[in-house]
Parts: C-alpha cells; sequence; structure tokens
C-alpha cells in the first residue's frame, strides 16, 4: 500500500501576484493533477470599512484580473486548467477560509513571501488566520530568502 499524506484533489490558492503565490499555484496544480481535482485561484480584494462590501473598485479588479491571467498561464505551462475568482472581502484571511469551506476543498497551498525589512520573517495576518481556521489541510510555500 502507497502511503499518500496529502490527500488532495480539489485545492484552493489565493494569489496575490507574487513569485510566491505562483509558487504555490505550480505547487497547486501538480499535487491536483495526481488526483485529477480542481485548482481554485482567488484574488481577494480587501474594502475598507468605510466603503459597501460591493463597492466598484476598478482598478484593483484590474488587478487582480491580471493576475488571474497570469495564474492561467502557469497551470497551462504545468498542462492544466485553474478555475479563478475575483472576491470582495473585509479580510483576506476570512474570505480564504470561507472560500475552502464553500468549495469543500481538501487543501490550501498558499504562498508567503520572505520578508526582510528587519532581517525578521513576517507570515503576516492573512497566513495566520488561514493556518489557525482552514477546515482541510494546509501548505504553506515560502519564497526563498533574497540577498
Amino acid at each position: 500500500m502507497e502511503y499518500d499524506s496529502l490527500q488532495v484533489q480539489d485545492v484552493l490558492v489565493p494569489v496575490d501576484g507574487s513569485p510566491a503565490g505562483f509558487d504555490a499555484l505550480a505547487l497547486a496544480c501538480t499535487l491536483a493533477k495526481r488526483r485529477k481535482g480542481t485548482v481554485y485561484a482567488v484574488y481577494v480584494i480587501e474594502v475598507a470599512r468605510n466603503l459597501a462590501l460591493d463597492a466598484e473598485l476598478a482598478p484593483e479588479a484590474r488587478h487582480g484580473e491580471e493576475v488571474l491571467t497570469k495564474s492561467e498561464d502557469v497551470a497551462a505551462e504545468l498542462d492544466y486548467k485553474v478555475e479563478g475568482e475575483i472576491l470582495q472581502a473585509r479580510d483576506a484571511g476570512h474570505a480564504i477560509v470561507d472560500e475552502a469551506i464553500e468549495r469543500a476543498v481538501s487543501a490550501v497551498v498558499m504562498g508567503v513571501d520572505y520578508e526582510t525589512p528587519l532581517g525578521e520573517f513576517d507570515l503576516g495576518n492573512t497566513a495566520l488566520y488561514v493556518i489557525k481556521h482552514a477546515p482541510c489541510q494546509l501548505v504553506l510555500l515560502r519564497a526563498a530568502a533574497r540577498e
């Protein structure tokens, strides 16, 4: 019997346009491909509290479309297809967890940048929230340190 700890089929990948996000997407495609699963790429626009949640945020939406187009290109290079969606929410972490629950994914694969403003690594509020609240497996792919 072959041991497979990553019982991954359908995967949610938050993408933000960073190299770490696209690396996470590539990893998700590789994992999902093994079980013929679906990869959902989501771009979250965080809406300020002083605006309506469904406010028209054209520049942010355009950037989200660009990121999702690039996500489709990354997946195509791996001979895979992703389903992309732009979400608007007050908090990206909450939106990612809610989307994982709604889509009943088996994993969230999330890229995090290596931050070095003070020579320290900072995971960030979004990733911390997803770590604490995701109902499924979570794979964090940290980018390599930059020199």
